[in-house]
């Protein structure tokens, strides 16, 4: 490995670690427990990104479902073609992107906002379009990615996931979600036989 390969790798924990503790010191509390509010009362969850952003989003949609809130990926391409009937009324819509303007987005939060569901977004950009639409929006800050281009979705994919996490174990404080729920819809694997005593 060349020796500039090496340090470039290491130094991505610590461009990493940054963003995190930035979004962490960044963060707007009051849009947070706003959030995790909507979230534990909603019937259902939608999530919705582009690229690495919706990476993350088919994440925080299955983290939902493991504490049982209904929620699924909104996938951008199938949304404008029908699937954001799955949006109703007292529903929660979900939108990440970094910059706030992915032009995907922008459309399914028009439908939503017309269906009379909650957006909730997640971006850097605070004046951005997605921001704008949004009936609640949480901040993420990231100083650049750990490539040396800074154009790879690296940083802010890492802090996405763990805005993500800190919703979801604040929805699970929220709603009273115990382990042995938890061992009911996950018996498989090695966490599902822990979890049910089977070890």
């Amino acid at each position: 490995m060349k020796k500039e390969a090496l340090e470039l790798a290491r130094n991505s924990f610590f461009i990493e670690a940054k963003a995190i503790q930035d979004s962490v010191q960044g963060m707007d509390w009051e849009a947070f427990a706003k959030a995790v509010e909507i979230l534990a009362k909603a019937e259902r969850i939608a999530v919705s990104g582009c690229g690495h952003s919706g990476i993350a989003c088919r994440h925080f949609a299955h983290s939902m479902c493991c504490i049982e809130r209904p929620a699924r990926f909104l996938s951008p391409s199938e949304a404008v073609h029908g699937a954001t009937g799955f949006l109703q009324e007292g529903d929660v819509l979900v939108a990440a992107s970094r910059g706030g303007k992915t032009a995907e987005l922008l459309p399914i939060i028009e439908i939503a906002k017309k269906k009379s569901a909650c957006v909730l977004s997640i971006t850097e950009n605070a004046s951005s379009p997605m921001a704008q639409m949004s009936d609640v929006t949480l901040p993420m800050r990231v100083y650049r990615e750990t490539d040396k281009y800074d154009m790879q979705g690296t940083s802010s994919f890492v802090t996405l996931a763990a805005i993500f996490d800190a919703l979801q174990v604040a929805v699970m404080e929220e709603t009273g979600f115990i382990g042995e729920q938890f061992a009911l819809i996950h018996p498989g694997g090695a966490v599902g036989e822990r979890l049910n005593g089977e070890e």
